[in-house]
């Protein structure tokens, strides 16, 4: 990952050694390791952004916290499923594999079409916007950020990200390292200050929690999407099974204590929450981690928005890093430009994919806000994640032979395959909007794209990108990844 794809053999620098340590460091990782790599995945900008947006669906603070508790179990079901794959078929690349496997070459081809251009790329301009949320609410008390200070610090923060992962992958990591301690520091001192607040008696915003709810088909359905935002990564684990020692073993139970053990963490600061406001309250706060701070922490309620924005950006920098790499493999592949699969000579890093990657997301922050964006990301995430355990469910009957060292109850994928329908039908049968006919455009689109370029193999794009190609590989210098060589 962190070379963007170079086989560590025939090193040529010190981080290229880096790389063959870490590949041989995961062939360590243990159940605890697992675990922790789950909960550091999942734990994200989610849990700061989602809370208001999941109240203001069920508008009632128990089926909020149900909702919280659901997604987990969701969650937990389609890792157990994602685990199965996961052993059966040990080639790298996450759902395109399974989708290959199962259905072949085009749904697959539509997966990375659009992880490259809609889910990762949105993942990160929502994740920038919650930053710049968090990070302007204190010079704005009592009222709300404009939109254009929003958006500005936003994009400034995905050109930050994106430059520092483009100039140096140590650099990307060391940063990574230290955004994530931060994360897990805020998320302890909300936990355990709601805890002495319900030891304290602070109870009342508990009672009749379910009066007032506003439920209905459509309504659980964007709820879900918005608490399954906060969810997201609980697939991640499945990209280094090769690395886990006895995966077999340690895969599944990472799963099924990690992914609960985050349920708990996010029920207990949705609770936290509920101490200090309403419902009312919290719908009204811009950002809500910010306004607990103000009544719990005060005098130091600053370090509430300074770990939640390190927090965010932390996620936004993981996310940069690893997306980037998508990008660069999709180049190489012939999916996309192949200046996308070319490496900085002085850097190893895959600058022109990281840069293009980022160019997407700053697009994305232009015209969305942070709920459409994550209503058109889980839309589009939701097919893909339903797509891939109906594969699962194919290949029991088409494809008997193949070992499962894994092999969870069928219906466990039945369910997560119909709550995926259900997710993803919900809320155009109910709640009807133009961001969910794009994403089916632009998924459909991809379609024409690989009959086109890949089926029939048109090069004429390449061919009117060759002199653009050779200005911007002497410009940002770099060349091939098959031309670095020891």
């Amino acid at each position: 990952v962190g070379t963007g794809g170079l086989r560590p053999t025939g090193c040529v620098c010190k981080e290229r050694r880096n790389f063959s340590f870490i590949v041989s460091f995961y062939f360590k990782v243990g159940l605890i390791s697992g675990i922790c790599m789950i909960v550091g995945t999942i734990i994200g900008s989610g849990i700061f952004v989602s809370p208001k947006s999941v109240l203001a669906n069920v508008g009632a603070v128990g089926p909020c916290l149900t909702v919280w508790a659901a997604c987990g179990v969701l969650a937990t079901l389609g890792a157990l499923c994602f685990a199965e794959l996961g052993t059966m078929i040990t080639k790298s690349g996450g759902e395109y594999p399974y989708l290959t496997e199962a259905f072949g070459p085009i749904p697959a081809f539509l997966f990375s079409w659009t992880s490259l251009l809609v889910t990762k790329p949105s993942s990160f301009a929502i994740i920038c916007l919650s930053f710049a949320e968090y990070a302007s609410a204190p010079f704005y008390p009592g009222c709300d950020p404009p939109q254009v200070v929003i958006k500005c610090l936003a994009a400034a923060a995905i050109v930050i990200i994106t430059i520092v992962n483009s100039l140096s992958v140590k650099l990307g990591s060391y940063l990574q390292n230290f955004l994530t301690a931060a994360k897990m520091i805020i998320v302890t001192i909300i936990i355990v200050s709601g805890i002495v607040l319900l030891a304290q008696g602070k109870t009342e915003n508990f009672k009749d929690s379910y009066k007032d709810s506003t439920i209905s088909f459509g309504s659980i359905a964007l709820a879900f999407y918005n608490g399954l935002w906060a969810y997201d990564g609980w697939n991640q684990l499945n990209y280094i099974t090769e690395e886990l020692r006895n995966p077999y073993r340690n895969l599944p139970l990472s799963i099924i204590i990690g992914i609960p053990l985050v349920t708990v963490c996010y029920v207990l600061i949705n609770i936290s929450y509920f101490t200090v406001m309403t419902s009312t309250e919290l719908l009204q706060s811009q950002a809500v981690a910010v306004t607990f701070g103000d009544r719990v922490l005060y005098p130091a309620s600053w370090i509430v928005p300074l770990f939640v924005a390190f927090s965010t950006i932390g996620s936004a920098n993981g996310t940069c890093f690893t997306a980037g790499r998508l990008v660069y493999v999709a180049g190489r592949e012939g999916h996309m430009l192949k200046l996308l699969s070319y490496i900085s000579v002085k850097r190893l890093t895959p600058a022109p994919a990281i840069i293009f990657y980022g160019i997407i997301a700053i697009i994305y922050i232009i015209p969305g806000d942070i709920n459409t964006l994550i209503n058109y990301f889980s839309f589009a995430v939701w097919i893909f994640y339903g797509l891939t355990v109906l594969a699962l469910i194919v290949m029991r009957f088409t494809r008997k032979d193949l070992n499962r060292p894994v092999k969870i109850p069928i219906i466990i994928p039945v369910v997560v395959t119909l709550v995926s329908i259900l997710l993803v039908l919900a809320p155009i049968i109910s709640e009807p909007e133009l961001a969910y006919l794009y994403c089916v455009l632009f998924i459909v689109s991809g379609f024409i794209v690989y009959v086109l370029f890949v089926h029939f193999k048109f090069n004429w794009s390449q061919k009117i990108s060759k002199p653009i190609t050779m200005h911007l590989q002497m410009l940002l210098e770099v060349v091939p990844a098959e031309e670095i060589t020891e």
